[in-house]
């Protein structure tokens, strides 16, 4: 942490450790130069990303973090990094994806679950959820337990939604090598049908 300290002494807010785990809070101007140099940084060298997610806390008045959990393989080090976000403004992230290319399906589902947008991210488009999925973010405190809407109205909505609809070109070129696709599907490709757009 010293050496991060010491290239980003304005961007490192606080660190925490406990039971081993460095914990590092990082300034949101900073945070893509700092996970560029995780990773880049010969000293450093946290080339894996574990995962990226968020937390709200019940207590309104505390921040929503998004959370990066990475590894130095070479140094065998973990480091977890939190950025808070006041969750009365936009919830704005750079992405990761431009460091660690395994950020996208991880910034995804952290999109589809707390509603955290990643600036920069390729394909930002709900992962879990369908894509017509209208109550909200599920892991958000706001959300309610049952749901906005019935469990008729949710299976309604879920039995009109058109998954295929929905897949890029690049997925269904993966899917049809595995032959997972329906052969109406696969007429409909075959007459060069634009898929998704």
């Amino acid at each position: 942490m010293r050496a991060l300290r010491a290239a980003f002494p304005d961007a490192i807010l606080r660190g925490e450790q406990c039971w081993g785990d460095t914990t590092v809070f990082l300034a949101r101007p900073r945070v893509a130069e700092v996970l560029q140099w995780l990773r880049d940084d010969p000293q450093a060298r946290y080339e894996y990303l574990v995962d990226i997610t968020a937390v709200e806390y019940r207590d309104a008045g505390r921040p929503l973090e998004v959370v990066w959990h990475v590894r130095s393989l070479a140094y065998r080090r973990f480091l977890r990094l939190k950025l808070e976000l006041d969750p009365s403004l936009p919830l704005e992230v750079p992405s990761a994806i431009g460091v660690w290319r395994s950020a996208d399906w991880l910034e995804r589902e952290c999109y589809d679950m707390f509603g955290i947008t990643f600036t920069g991210h390729p394909d930002l488009r709900r992962i879990l959820m369908w894509e017509s999925y209208a109550e909200g973010h599920p892991l958000r405190k706001d959300f309610p337990l049952r749901g906005r809407f019935s469990r008729s109205e949710q299976l309604s909505q879920a039995l009109r939604a058109n998954p295929e609809a929905h897949y890029s070109m690049t997925e269904l070129s993966i899917a049809e090598a595995y032959g997972d696709i329906t052969p109406e599907m696969r007429a409909r490709l075959d007459a060069g049908a634009k898929v998704g757009e």
